[in-house]
């Protein structure tokens, strides 16, 4: 155990870019770096240093979670002083991706790795996501901007951007809880189909529907695009936000041949999504905890496999900023609305979930993360602008 504890000093000790306190279970105080201490950790445990050289990030995540690891301070603001320090483990995720294993995403694990996260129950994401339940990253065209103007933002950004005409069919593939396909059908008249995996979104997506009273305009249906494409339906319009980061990496190539299958020619579709500058796997801790089946694609895989389709990218822009501060929004209310969660959620996934909103707030902020907006044609379409003025037209 000493052993284990002499390295866990070491680690700690190359881990962070500000000074910290540790202190450890048998009331051992250590401090590194100069001057007052920013942050507390608190070791609470032991933790082996075998574990810790296999797999770095399971090993911390699950130290956190079952209180063997504790924090005084911000959270994100320690997870970003692991960040802003390029020596320290979370800059070195390739080393580890490559042991991880891959298993095939079909789509009857497709849908089991979808529900798995988004239907924990409405109760629970509608505490902290804010009135529209929209779960993806937000548009702060003001630094004033609520959470929920930014949502409703960002939904108005991607609707001009596809620049949609009444009677045009529009396909949402990932429609998350209805707000895009609802608002595109009320503002701009089109026919809109959206398709999800979680059982919960659509069902509240329906109620949305139904509310609104666009039976004759909006549908939602409980699939996969696998079965949809096969169908042989087409579209004017096609979106996806937050929805290809589940595909997997085998199934890249095939997610851009459907889109392209489902496309009219000319048709405009854009593309939301987290990127990676490098191609790697999702680190473990948040596949067998958050997002299993999860992967990120690199941009360039994304850029190369639009040309192999004859899909013409016509404009990419990064939101990296915007989901920092999206995220840090959702931590903000998750801990504001605690007392609530404790009521339907144990220790131990209240634990897990804090330190999943913050350490991707703070990877969007100083770490390796960027989230992506591509708008691409089938084949070559010049109706297109030639400048971005009507994005920023009322």
């Amino acid at each position: 155990m000493e052993l284990d504890k002499a390295f866990l000093r070491k680690f700690i000790q190359s881990a962070f870019s500000d000074t910290v306190e540790v202190i450890y279970w048998d009331g051992v105080k250590d401090k590194y770096g100069d001057g007052k201490a920013k942050f507390k950790i608190y070791i609470n445990g032991h933790i082996s240093k075998k574990n810790i050289l296999k797999d770095p990030f399971l090993t911390v995540g699950e130290a956190y979670m079952n209180n063997i690891i504790d924090f005084e301070g911000n959270i994100r603001e320690i997870i970003e002083s692991v960040y802003r320090n390029k020596d320290s483990f979370l800059h070195k995720a390739e080393v580890f991706s490559k042991i991880y294993k891959v298993l095939p995403n079909n789509i009857k694990r497709s849908r089991e790795d979808i529900q798995y996260h988004y239907d924990l129950g409405d109760d629970f994401y509608s505490l902290w996501l804010d009135k529209t339940m929209t779960y993806s990253c937000g548009y702060f065209m003001k630094e004033e901007d609520s959470l929920y103007q930014a949502q409703i933002n960002k939904v108005n950004y991607i609707l001009k951007k596809l620049q949609l005409k009444p009677g045009e069919k529009l396909l949402d593939i990932g429609c998350g809880w209805g707000e895009l396909i609802v608002t595109a059908a009320e503002k701009y008249g089109v026919n809109a189909l959206g398709i999800t995996l979680s059982k919960k979104q659509f069902e509240k997506t329906n109620k949305k529907i139904l509310e609104n009273n666009l039976q004759e305009k909006v549908e939602v249906r409980l699939m996969d695009y696998r079965e949809l494409v096969k169908e042989k339906y087409k579209f004017d319009r096609i979106v996806s936000v937050g929805m290809i980061e589940h595909v997997g990496r085998q199934n890249l190539s095939s997610y851009m041949e459907d889109v392209k299958a489902m496309l009219k020619e000319g048709g405009i579709s854009l593309l939301h999504c987290i990127t990676a500058q490098k191609e790697g796997e999702v680190n473990q801790w948040i596949k067998k905890y958050i997002f299993p089946g999860g992967y990120i694609p690199s941009i360039r895989q994304l850029v190369s496999l639009m040309a192999d389709n004859d899909l013409h990218l016509i404009d990419a822009e990064s939101l990296r900023l915007h989901y920092f501060k999206t995220l840090k929004c959702w931590a903000e209310n998750f801990e504001n609305k605690l007392d609530e969660i404790k009521k339907i959620k144990d220790d131990v996934f209240i634990r897990m979930w804090r330190l999943y909103l913050n350490a991707c707030s703070a990877s969007f902020h100083y770490g390796v993360m960027d989230i992506h907006q591509f708008l691409f044609t089938k084949g070559l379409n010049n109706d297109i602008p030639m400048t971005r003025n009507y994005l920023y037209e009322d």
